[in-house]
């Protein structure tokens, strides 16, 4: 369950890959499209940081990294990387769920990074919020 692309001889469009996600094939879609739209990043069809993560889209700024978007079967997992005040900016807000992702996130400076997978709404809503914060965006 949840399995990644990992056949680095075959490069994935993004429409194979939002397929791939099956019944979070349209989160897939709303989410990087939403990440281009509003946070106007780059979209780059990447296979980063060894054989295990697979094929995912990096989010680029300024040839910045912002976030990758891996597929998974029947999922999507988004890592993202933000500073403790950003994430105890909106941890309020959050799920129970992505709490205990930002409870558990691998540290790095002033702050850490997440995998953060999304199986459903309430999922994706959250880690739409993160992003937000990310981005700058909070409305």
């Amino acid at each position: 369950m949840y399995e990644r692309m990992l056949n680095k001889q075959v490069v994935p469009d993004i429409e194979e890959m939002a397929e791939y996600c099956g019944e979070n094939a349209e989160r897939f879609s709303r989410i990087n499209d939403w990440l281009t739209t509003v946070c106007h990043t780059e979209q780059k069809v990447v296979f980063p940081y060894g054989s295990k993560y697979g094929w995912g889209i990096g989010h680029y700024k300024k040839k910045k990294l912002l976030c990758n978007v891996f597929a998974e079967a029947g999922a999507f997992t988004v890592m993202v990387r933000l500073t403790d005040a950003q994430y105890n900016m909106i941890c309020g807000e959050l799920k129970k769920y992505t709490q205990d992702y930002i409870d558990h996130k691998y540290p790095c400076g002033d702050g850490g990074w997440i995998h953060f997978r999304v199986i459903s709404q309430e999922h994706y809503e959250d880690i739409k919020k993160l992003l937000e914060v990310k981005c700058g965006k909070i409305f």
